[in-house]
């Protein structure tokens, strides 16, 4: 796969960020219009009239959950790694790597954070010059060499200049709100089916059931919407990464290393794990598991083949 070019590559990722900001919304609100039309009919209610009225809360709840998580981003994140700032002076072959790519692209250097975990992984975060940075785990710096630990710093910048960042940050934003109100449904489901059983509760228990399949339709559609831009944004990475270094079999080496060990054990959260230079499969049954019909990265064997066609 050639490499785009940064500026394409940037309008098209603001582009993504813009449209995500809108679809998201969109389908929140045909959720909400969905869940309304199904339970007011047999009340003799209209649901236009409804979801008229509802959509100005449904947006400003949505809104301010957005900015609070927006906002908390960063401080999210480095709790879900465990990830703290590395110091210079504790490594310098580590932010000579950086400061030299960062030097060579015209790129201010981000922040440098560490994760105590001898697992191999690497990610980047950020949504603007202020917030972006750059994670490493204690294992990739200490088993790769100066060549193959070049490749991943210089695939995370290439996230970090072409804007993918921020269009994962927006994106986990957003499936989160629809993960919570499928989860929030489910609960309601057995609330509803512990207490006593009468005409009303069988009528509500309906309607928690309506509630839960439209919320696990939209839950599905924000997830495809996601993964929609999210694999080929590695493919460019690497191949940025190459035209930088100049050095594809450094990252494709790097590919393999990671590939044997790429599970963070401080890091739970699949949204977070997306952000990761490799995204371990939850699962060892690769032709039979449901997750990797969505993984969040292409397969590793997959990017080298590619970057092998850089050499």
């Amino acid at each position: 796969m050639q490499y785009v070019g940064l500026d394409k590559q940037i309008r098209r990722n603001n582009f993504n960020s813009t449209l995500l900001l809108i679809a998201f919304p969109a389908l929140l609100l045909g959720m909400l219009y969905a869940i309304l039309f199904f339970t007011t009919n047999e009340h003799g209610e209209d649901p236009d009239e409804l979801f008229l009225q509802s959509m100005p809360v449904v947006l400003a709840a949505t809104g301010i959950w957005f900015l609070i998580a927006w906002s908390g981003h960063a401080a999210f994140i480095r709790m879900a790694t465990g990830s703290k700032p590395l110091e210079r002076m504790e490594n310098k072959r580590v932010y000579n790597l950086v400061e030299n790519l960062c030097i060579s692209q015209g790129m201010q250097t981000p922040k440098i954070y560490l994760i105590e975990d001898d697992s191999l992984n690497a990610f980047a975060s950020g949504i603007d010059k202020k917030s972006y940075a750059i994670s490493l785990s204690r294992g990739i710096i200490n088993k790769l060499d100066d060549e193959e630990l070049e490749g991943v710093i210089a695939h995370e910048l290439t996230h970090i200049k072409n804007r993918d960042v921020r269009v994962l940050i927006i994106s986990i934003i957003f499936v989160g709100i629809f993960a919570f109100l499928a989860e929030l449904a489910f609960r309601s489901l057995r609330f509803a089916g512990s207490g006593r059983r009468s005409k009303d509760s069988k009528g509500s228990g309906a309607i928690i059931l309506i509630a839960i399949v439209v919320t696990a339709v939209a839950y599905f559609i924000s997830i495809l919407l996601r993964f929609g831009i999210s694999r080929k944004r590695e493919y460019l990475a690497d191949a940025g990464a190459a035209e930088i270094t100049k050095k594809p079999y450094a990252l494709a080496n790097a590919l393999r290393k990671v590939s044997n060990d790429p599970a963070i054990e401080a890091v739970e959260s699949r949204d977070v794990a997306q952000l990761f230079f490799d995204n371990p499969k939850p699962s060892t049954h690769k032709s039979a598991s449901w997750d990797n019909m969505f993984a969040t990265h292409p397969s590793v064997e997959k990017r080298i083949e590619l970057l092998e066609q850089f050499v």
